[in-house]
């Protein structure tokens, strides 16, 4: 049977409970990934530069700890700005982040993230909605301008589960096991789709995304003048700047591939 090709942009956004539930959804098939890991796993690089497997774990723990504790953040990045001042204040505030469980063994991190993840996710939902549309994350992060939304209301319905889910796809490419995936990650990889049509000012394209967390989507209007087929993760990855594990077949016009070749979103 024919897969219907619906527009991008009717992606509806993630928000109120069913963001809650790919939220936990996401939390537990992360946690699930990292209690498999073997002791010479923890060592492991990873495609973030200068990340072993615990390092990913350690900055993943600092995030959802920072969001019932601002102030926490806040202390980072300024001991960021002093003790990395080459790196963006992203970058370095996530160096801070480890740096600051770099003597804690894995497996601790694992009970770690088990305890401040739910909170997290609970002080999200208790900031009150009009605060979460208002409040701007690029008040902190200059770098934030680049989403299509910096507020806290995107942060939680949207970005939050975005990072947790790559490093868990991280975490799969470093182990070579092969990500567990569900309706949920389907949920997640839509909300990339959403923000990258919400962005795209390129031709028409059409993206053939396979796998459980695939879809066939329209970028733009009118006739495609150029096909993606890709397994969805590794569109993703792609579209994060990571090299894509699997491969991205192109065909129609040069410049509408090549557009697509380009496209970026924020992970």
């Amino acid at each position: 049977m024919a897969t219907t090709t619906t527009s991008a942009r009717a992606i509806p956004r993630t928000y109120g409970v069913r963001a809650r539930r790919v939220n936990e959804a996401e939390l537990r098939a992360t946690l699930s990934t990292f209690r498999e890991l073997s002791d010479e796993d923890w060592r492991r690089p990873t495609v973030c530069t200068g990340w072993t497997v615990r390092d990913m774990l350690a900055h993943t723990v600092g995030q959802y700890e920072e969001l019932p504790r601002p102030w926490v953040a806040v202390r980072r990045i300024r001991r960021a700005a002093r003790t990395h001042p080459r790196l963006g204040r992203l970058d370095g505030h996530n160096e801070v982040q480890i740096e600051d469980r770099k003597a804690v063994p894995g497996r601790e991190l694992i009970g770690a993230l088990a305890h401040f993840a739910p909170q997290g996710l609970i002080a999200l939902r208790r900031v009150p909605a009009a605060v979460r549309r208002r409040t701007r994350l690029s008040l902190l992060y200059p770098e934030a301008k680049a989403l299509p939304d910096d507020s806290v209301d995107y942060l939680g319905n949207v970005l939050v589960v975005r990072d947790t889910w790559m490093h868990r796809m991280d975490l799969a490419d470093a182990t070579g096991a092969e990500p567990v995936l569900d309706g949920h990650d389907r949920e997640i990889v839509d909300q990339v789709v959403l923000d990258l049509a919400l962005a795209w000012t390129g031709p028409a394209v059409e993206i053939d995304l396979h796998g459980p967390a695939g879809g066939r989507r329209l970028l733009g209007i009118g006739t495609p003048a150029a096909t993606l087929h890709a397994d969805a993760v590794d569109f993703a990855r792609h579209l994060s700047g990571r090299p894509a594990r699997g491969r991205l077949e192109l065909e129609g016009e040069l410049g509408a591939q090549a557009a697509l070749t380009a496209a970026r979103v924020v992970f």
